[in-house]
């Protein structure tokens, strides 16, 4: 089962870096949480997924007769998943912010939009 999950994280870190690297900022945010996943994916599959050992008893400690699971992996992955929900809601403040700016969410066309005369950035906003 490891060996899946293994090629499973990798798909998906391949997946994410090719959306990442395209040109629009749409894709780089499906990227962005299909790799937060990815790293919750490999967090969970290093904690070991056998539980022919229990993770957390002293040397020489009684074994318990019921499965256990290990707690540190279910622990990161909690924590792992509430700050990439939080990267996740500040990348979609700055793409609504870069969209209402510029007008555009290509990558190659914001410098264009950034320098032409008529863009939004370039018209002075003036207070009331």
């Amino acid at each position: 089962m490891e060996i899946v999950l293994a090629l499973l994280t990798g798909t998906m870190v391949a997946g994410s870096v090719f959306l990442m690297l395209g040109r629009h900022l749409v894709r780089f945010i499906f990227g962005l949480v299909l790799a937060s996943n990815a790293v919750n994916l490999l967090i969970f599959a290093a904690g070991r997924l056998s539980t022919s050992r229990p993770p957390l008893l002293s040397q020489g400690g009684a074994t318990p007769s019921i499965a256990m699971a290990n707690s540190l992996p279910q622990a990161l992955i909690l924590t792992a998943i509430v700050i990439g929900f939080a990267l996740l809601v500040f990348v979609f403040i700055l793409f609504y912010r870069t969209y209402e700016k510029l007008g555009t969410v290509d990558t190659e066309m914001m410098g264009d939009a950034e320098s032409a005369p008529d863009s939004p950035s370039a018209v002075k906003r003036t207070k009331p």
